[in-house]
């Protein structure tokens, strides 16, 4: 008989859901029309007997970035267990650290030009900024989310800040990337894949004086319409590394008709499903092909 876990975190207000919709319970919904056993369970909750699931359906583990190693050990074990996992398992491993766009990358791909920071190091960011010819830059950790540990940098006094970059490469790996000018003008584009195929698309827009696009720091949401072009180009993105995903977001900047990706997200992105109701249907219909339903 199957049995159904939707796999989500600690809610502590830290990384907070959009008010229009909970994703959780629209997947819920989903789950008990289909007439299936299921239950929200907390990933990193010790009481969970997960031996007792047929299906485990990563939705929501927001906080994996802030428990790094016990959520390695927690997908190793589940694993383990022989269940199957939407994403699955190896997909979700090695999307959990950034360092996977250098893969993206070696296949041809457009990245946002990224340097890396071992943890431990000493950073001479000022080669950063002649390297990618720049007045500011963004520094965050490999392993991250919701702009966690985010710095904007000025070429002219990112030395104030130099005590706490210190501090947070002592404890992990880092990130460095020029700002790119466009996502304060015009905003990071995401592009939602069921199955690997196309559903919608989404601008998040920063609000004025703010990089930072989640909306939790002001952003907007607006559906957008991509062009069969740029649909062609971001399928192949999708046919490389997630098409055998239940669900798969493609995060990037669009500049002079070339599309720079700042992040696949295989593990647990927000799907704006709350922007029409054909993105509900694709996910529904997503769900049911992955489940055999």
């Amino acid at each position: 008989m199957m049995k159904v876990a939707i796999v989500t975190y600690d809610s502590k207000g830290s990384y907070p859901d959009y008010n229009e919709e909970d994703e959780n319970l629209v997947l819920g919904n989903i789950l008990k029309n289909l007439d299936l056993d299921y239950k929200l369970e907390i990933w990193s909750d010790p009481q969970v007997d997960w031996t007792q699931f047929t299906h485990l359906l990563i939705k929501s583990p927001w906080d994996y970035f802030d428990r790094y190693p016990e959520f390695l050990i927690w997908c190793n074990y589940v694993r383990s267990l022989g269940l199957k996992i939407f994403n699955n398992m190896d997909t979700i491993l090695w999307n959990s650290d950034k360092k996977y766009l250098l893969d993206v990358q070696k296949k041809g791909f457009q990245i946002v030009p990224t340097f890396f920071l071992e943890k431990g190091n000493e950073p001479d960011l000022e080669i950063c900024f002649q390297k990618f010819d720049t007045d500011h830059l963004v520094i965050k950790p490999t392993v991250s989310g919701g702009s966690k540990n985010t710095l904007k940098l000025d070429k002219n006094n990112w030395r104030i800040q130099k005590s706490t970059i210190d501090s947070f490469l002592e404890s992990e790996d880092y990130m460095v990337q020029p700002f790119i000018e466009e996502i304060a003008s015009v905003g990071e584009y995401s592009y939602l894949y069921f199955n690997g195929q196309f559903s919608h698309a989404v601008l998040k827009s920063a609000k004025t004086g703010e990089f930072r696009v989640q909306h939790y720091f002001g952003g907007q949401v607006q559906q957008v319409n991509p062009s069969s072009d740029q649909l062609h180009y971001l399928q192949k993105i999708v046919n490389e590394f997630a098409s055998e995903t239940l669900y798969a977001r493609v995060d990037g900047i669009w500049i002079e008709g070339v599309f720079y990706l700042m992040e696949l997200e295989l593990i647990e992105p927000y799907l704006f499903l709350f922007t029409s109701e054909s993105a509900k249907n694709n996910y529904r219909e997503a769900v049911k092909k992955k489940l055999g339903v």
